[in-house]
C-alpha cells in the first residue's frame, strides 16, 4: 500500500490491485444494475437512452440504494481513502456509476473534477472501481503530476465537450492535453481487472475513450474528503447541485449528513 500512496501523492494517480472482493463486487455490480433499472431523477444518459449503445451515469443514490451505502460504510474503500489522502477522518462525498455499452463511441473529455464540486482541500481521492476488465489501452488516462499545478480548469460538459464558460477568476480553460502529450508529458493507465481499484485525485487531469470493446465498461467512483475539507462555490452550478443549507464558504463540513464520517474501523468483508 506505501508504493501506491507514493504513487498517487506524486502522480495523482495509482492503481491498488485486488482491493475489493468477488463478494464486495457482486453487491456493487447488483446496485449499479439498480441504478439502470430504477434510475435516479440525477440520472442522465449522454447517448439516446432508447439506443442499446449509450453512455450513461447516475449519483448520490446511496441513501437509497443498499449496495452503494454498504460499499461506503463497510468496505475496504474507506480505509484505502484514508491512508491515500494522508487524513485523520474520512468523510464520504458520494458514487457515481459510470457505463459504456459495448460500441460507445463518446468519449470522455480532458477534464479534472474539483471545479465542478462544492468542495475545497487537497486531502480528497476518487476511486474508481472497475467491474469489467479494462485494459490499458481503452481505460482512463491521467497526466501525471497535474494535481500539483495549483491551476484550475473551467469544467467541460460531457455531451459537447464545450466548457462551462469562458475562463473565469481563477479559472481557466483546459489546455491542449493531447499537445502536451506529443511534446512528452507523462501519462498514466492502467490495465484493470474487476477488483482491482483506480485511485485519482480531484485535480488529476484524465480522460477516457470510449467503449470499442463487446462488454459492457461497468465502474462506480465513490469519492472522498478528509480532514482539510471546507465548502465552496463555484461560477456555475455544481455537482451535485448542493445548495449551502446552513453551511459558509470556507468553512467546515461539520455535521452536515451529505457530508458523513465514515469510520475506518466498520470496514469489513462483505
Amino acid at each position: 500500500m506505501q508504493e501506491s500512496v507514493e504513487q498517487f501523492r506524486r502522480d495523482g494517480a495509482t492503481v491498488l490491485r485486488g482491493l475489493l472482493d468477488p463478494e464486495w463486487l457482486r453487491v456493487i455490480a447488483d446496485a449499479v444494475e439498480h441504478n439502470r433499472c430504477h434510475p435516479s431523477d440525477w440520472s442522465h444518459w449522454y447517448t439516446d437512452s432508447q439506443q442499446a449503445v449509450g453512455f450513461w451515469s447516475d449519483y448520490v443514490t446511496w441513501r437509497d440504494v443498499d449496495g452503494h451505502r454498504r460499499a461506503a460504510f463497510e468496505s475496504p474503500l474507506a480505509e484505502a481513502a484514508r491512508q491515500l489522502m494522508g487524513s485523520d477522518s474520512v468523510r464520504f462525498f458520494h458514487e457515481h456509476v459510470l457505463v459504456k455499452e459495448p460500441g460507445t463511441t463518446e468519449r470522455t473529455p480532458w477534464h479534472h473534477d474539483q471545479p465542478y464540486y462544492c468542495l475545497d482541500g487537497d486531502q480528497n481521492v476518487s476511486l474508481w472501481v472497475a467491474l469489467d476488465p479494462v485494459p490499458a489501452a481503452t481505460g482512463m488516462r491521467f497526466l501525471a503530476g497535474s494535481h500539483c499545478w495549483d491551476r484550475w480548469f473551467v469544467p467541460r460538459k460531457f455531451v459537447d465537450h464545450t466548457a462551462y464558460s469562458a475562463a473565469e477568476e481563477n479559472f481557466e480553460l483546459v489546455p491542449d492535453v493531447d499537445a502536451m502529450i506529443d511534446d512528452g508529458a507523462e501519462v498514466l493507465s492502467f490495465d484493470v481487472q474487476p477488483g482491482d481499484v483506480v485511485a485519482f485525485h480531484y485535480r488529476t487531469l484524465h480522460d477516457a475513450p470510449g467503449n470499442a470493446m463487446t462488454s459492457r465498461r461497468r465502474a462506480v467512483s465513490y469519492r472522498w474528503i478528509g480532514d482539510d475539507a471546507t465548502f465552496a462555490t463555484r461560477p456555475w452550478e455544481v455537482s451535485p447541485p448542493y445548495e449551502a443549507d446552513g453551511l459558509t464558504v470556507g468553512g467546515p463540513l461539520g455535521d452536515d449528513p451529505r457530508f458523513p464520517i465514515v469510520s475506518p474501523a466498520t470496514s469489513r468483508t462483505s
